[in-house]
């Protein structure tokens, strides 16, 4: 059975894992954008403990908006905060100069849409996993789904969670282990052994 998701950005560790042990993923892109989710943010381990990286966004006038619609407001230099914080917080971290190359067009591109910006990260993502990575998109939106199953619920970080495997992290004699960051943490900690980690999460 395939599985279905949001795409997010740079999504949670519960997320990838749920991916990663899919037998077919798909993508939801006809629903309405929801405030407070991971559409638009991820968290990573900074040396002062959690931190919230948030992408900016255009908002409508009217209540609900798709998704697909949802605009990034580049006013403000958001891609430079972000990688600045990514590098205070994983600098000296095993792998975070194996990957940023591969990472930083991110953070130089501007698309317009947050979803291409979200396919992207993903993408970007995958390849520094070495994950296979096909998927497919829907068609229409169905609040309740019972074809497929249905890892929504993972994009809304209050609602999961997920405790992941504990591994090493850069602070965590500051701060302790804290589970279930973006997949970023768990790439620039674990780097090529993350994606069998990922295989052996329990969800």
């Amino acid at each position: 059975m395939r599985s279905l998701f949001l795409p997010t950005y740079f999504p949670s560790i519960s997320n990838f894992a749920a991916m990663a042990q899919a037998e077919g993923i798909t993508f939801e892109v006809h629903d309405h954008f929801q405030k407070q989710t991971n559409r638009n943010r991820t968290f990573i381990y900074s040396p002062n403990g959690i931190q919230l990286l948030n992408i900016p966004i255009k908002h409508s006038a009217g209540r609900h908006q798709p998704a697909k619609d949802v605009k990034i407001e580049w006013a403000f230099d958001w891609q430079k905060q972000h990688f600045k914080s990514l590098e205070a917080a994983y600098r000296t971290s095993p792998f975070f100069e194996y990957y940023e190359d591969k990472l930083m067009p991110l953070f130089i591109d501007k698309p317009t849409f947050l979803l291409d910006l979200n396919f992207r990260a993903l993408e970007l993502v995958v390849e520094c996993l070495g994950m296979p990575f096909q998927y497919e998109t829907t068609e229409e939106y169905f609040h309740a789904r019972t074809d497929i199953k249905d890892f929504r619920v993972l994009a809304n970080g209050k609602k999961d969670q997920t405790v992941v495997t504990e591994y090493t992290q850069v602070f965590a004699d500051k701060h302790g282990f804290i589970s279930n960051l973006s997949i970023l943490d768990l790439l620039f900690n674990e780097g090529r052994f993350a994606l069998d980690y990922l295989t052996k999460q329990t969800l």
